[in-house]
This record gives C-alpha cells, structure tokens and sequence, in this order.
C-alpha cells in the first residue's frame, strides 16, 4: 500500500485548487511524511516545521521552517496563517541531552506558540494507554503531553496509535533483517503479549480525518489484527523465507541480548522499556479497528524487500 501522494501538475494548478495552508512537524519523518502526502493529496497546502530541513531535497510541494523550541516568535512566525497544526514530535529514547521530560517541555512551548499564532485545531499523534502514573517514562511523558494539549484550550484530537507498519518503518523491517540474519532469534518470556499495529497510510488518513472535525476527541488508531509477538514473529519468519530458530527465553535474556546488538548495530534496537511495555501488553487494545489495512496481508505483498537493509534509527534522526 502506497504512501505516496501524486504531486500536482503544475504550480498554478496547485495554487487554484488548494483549500488552506496546514503545519505537520516532521514532514520529512516516518508518520509526519505519511500525513503531509494525504493532506496534499486533498489538496492542502503543507508547511513543515523540522529540525531536519536537509530531507526535503528539492521538494517544492511543501514550505520547510526550522523547529527550534527555543525560539518561540520564531515558532509562532511558522504556524502564523495555518488553520490546523499535525503534531508527530517526540523522542523514542533519551540520547545526548534529549529525553522524554525535554520533549514534555517542547511540546509545551510549541502548543503555547500554536495558540498564539491562532492556530484553530491540534492533531496530536500520541500512544495507546498513556498514563500519568505509568512506570514507563515514554508513557508517562505521552499522558503529560495530551495534558498540555487538553490546557491549551484550541480544539484537539488525539490519535492514539501502538506500533507502525509500512512505508519505512523500522520494527517490522528490522525483525525481518535479524531474521535474515541470525541463526536464533529469541522472544521474550512466553511471546503471549499481543500487537495492535496500524499501517502509516491508515494512521495519516485517520488523523487527518480528525483535523476536519472541531470537536475534541481521542481515537485508538488500531488495525484489525492482534497477533501474538511470537505469532507476528513467525509470520515475518516465513515470508522472508528465514530459517532462524525462534526460540523463547526469560526476558532479562532479550534485555542483555538487545543491548549487544545495540553495541554491534551502532544503534538502539531495542530499550528495556520497550520490551517491558510490551510484554505489559501496551501494544495491544481490545476496542474495534480504526485502520482497515491487514498486517498479514501487507508482511505477503512486501515481503521481497523486507529486511534487506537494516534501518538505523540514530542514523535517521541524529547522525545526518
């Protein structure tokens, strides 16, 4: 399932049919690239606010403004003249001196800069079960922020979605590479806890769904399958042909594991919080699906590519 949008014909076509002008932080990035091309698509024109303008190339569908959270006329210069702000900001792991309580603290100020710049609508992507109280700093940060949004007093929709798939995303494609690669690979514990993903595409149209309406609102975005890990690991397994044994081991096993190959990959495959929110099962919702794209249906149509190359995260988002 494509991601891609088909740009206008021409410039002055594309100025006498776009409807108004939206921000998306990110633009360039995995869901933030996902909602420009369906707002495009519908005929919006799309400003991006990115601390990674090199990404856009030649690009000319889509206005680049820097994201810099410490100057906020400069934020508010950026979302001036935009009816809806796309939210996709976050961190996934603290590095260097960027942490989930510093993405807290600059979503604030950017939802602050929204509303002074008359921003009308929010759509925040966030995470399913998010929580003040949760152990685990990226869920408890993700509660903090939907606060922040709820404060502001601009009219809001949040998109709770659990795990990506499609387009370039990183956890199925990098499943798919250890598969190819390593002899054994090792699921945590029984591999009982359950995954709820959601195709990007499915994710972009859900959110900017959300956008054209002007009620405040929360939505589980949600695909219709729920396989076990150890089943979506099996299922990667077989449609790229591996013969890696899958094997089940105590989950400080794949703590210790992961932070090797973290070492090896120059990356971070895999953090303790992660695995142990998803053995807590807050990869997986029991609500109706929001999504309509099939996981197992998308693992056998793009099977061929998955896993050929390793996607690095630190190379995406600090290295280049």
């Amino acid at each position: 399932m494509s991601t891609t949008a088909t740009p206008p014909a021409s410039t002055n076509e594309r100025h006498s049919t776009e409807t108004g002008l939206d921000v998306v932080t990110g633009a360039f990035s995995y869901s933030g690239r996902a909602i420009s091309a369906e707002l495009l698509r519908r005929r919006r024109r799309v400003r991006t606010m990115t601390g990674h303008p090199q990404r856009g190339g030649r690009d000319e569908t889509i206005e680049i403004r820097p994201l810099d959270f410490d100057d906020l006329p400069g934020m508010v210069t950026s979302l001036s003249g935009a009816t809806t702000l796309y939210n996709t900001y976050w961190v996934r792991f603290p590095h260097g001196r960027s942490d989930h309580q510093c993405a807290v603290e600059n979503s604030r100020s950017l939802f602050y800069a929204a509303r002074r710049a008359g921003i009308q609508r929010i759509v925040h992507v966030s995470i399913t079960h998010p929580s003040i109280d949760s152990p685990y700093p990226y869920f408890r940060g993700k509660a903090l922020v939907e606060r922040a949004l709820a404060e502001t007093g601009i009219p809001y929709a949040i998109v709770r979605p659990a795990i990506f798939f499609g387009g370039d995303g990183v956890l199925i494609n990098n499943i798919a590479w250890l598969l190819r690669h390593l002899p054994v690979f090792a699921v945590g514990g029984r591999g009982d806890y359950r995954i709820r993903a959601i195709h990007v595409q499915d994710l972009a149209e859900i959110a900017v769904a959300a956008g054209e309406r002007r009620d405040d609102t929360i939505i589980e975005a949600v695909g219709p399958e729920r396989p076990t890990f150890l089943e979506l690991v099996r299922a990667i397994r077989d449609a790229v042909g591996s013969r890696s044994l899958i094997i089940r081991v105590p989950g400080v096993v794949v703590r210790v594991a992961a932070a090797c190959l973290n070492v090896a990959l120059r990356d971070v495959l895999l953090t303790k919080d992660e695995y142990e929110a998803m053995a807590d099962n807050l990869a997986d919702t029991t609500g109706p699906a929001t999504g309509h794209t099939a996981l197992s249906a998308w693992l056998a149509e793009n099977a061929s590519n998955l896993g050929l190359t390793y996607a690095n995260e630190l190379h995406r988002h600090f290295r280049n």
